[in-house]
């Protein structure tokens, strides 16, 4: 693997930031050809911001907006504006827990990746893996797949999948899909990087 990175990231999150410490990881054992240009969160008290700080990343916080679960079009401008700013190939989300609207999508068309703890299209939206153990399904997962205006409906390129197991609790299944999602996570993006993925979709 080269040791220049051959793309530049930017991570948005909005809470503990473990698939940000996966990533970050694989780039520091070399798993992962790639550069992280900054860390993005929604929300000032986010763990994820203070990893990125003790990994000398630079972190920028949103405009705090009128609503809970959506940017308002003016600040998705401005993170637009800040991903380019800090020249981002891949937008990746790590527990953003904002739907993604016009501006972001437009700007950053067929750059945007996601992981989403279920086997998609199995399961979407909040706490798939209790909605998936109250379904009674043999098997859980996650899904990395491209973001589009659909939640959790983009062109699907991984997944791994997890058993349930007798005894479950909501807790002990999200923590295994957990797992896996630190290893899938930084396996698809260095397939999508190699592949070049993000510039065969704009060719």
């Amino acid at each position: 693997m080269s040791e220049e990175p051959k793309a530049t990231l930017g991570i948005l999150g909005s809470g503990r930031g473990s698939n940000f410490a996966a990533i970050r990881d694989a780039i520091a054992s070399g798993r992962l050809s790639a550069s992280i240009a900054v860390v993005i969160s929604d929300r000032e008290d986010a763990r994820i911001l203070e990893l990125a700080r003790q990994a000398n990343i630079p972190t920028v916080v949103l405009r705090r907006g009128k609503f809970r679960t959506r940017l308002e079009p003016d600040i998705e401008e401005e993170l637009a504006e800040c991903l380019r700013r800090f020249r981002v190939d891949l937008v990746i989300l790590a527990g953003f827990l904002r739907v993604l609207k016009g501006p972001l999508l437009a700007a950053y068309a067929g750059r945007i990746l996601n992981i989403h703890p279920s086997l998609l299209p199995a399961f979407k939206g909040k706490d798939a893996w209790k909605q998936a153990l109250a379904a009674g399904v043999a098997e859980a997962g996650c899904t990395v797949h491209w973001v589009e205006a659909e939640v959790d409906s983009g062109p699907i390129l991984g997944q791994a999948r997890v058993p349930v197991l007798p005894g479950d609790t909501p807790e002990s299944l999200h923590a295994r899909i957990q797992e896996a999602e630190h290893r899938l996570y930084p396996e698809v993006i260095q397939q999508v990087i190699d592949r070049k993925l993000w510039q065969q979709i704009h060719s």
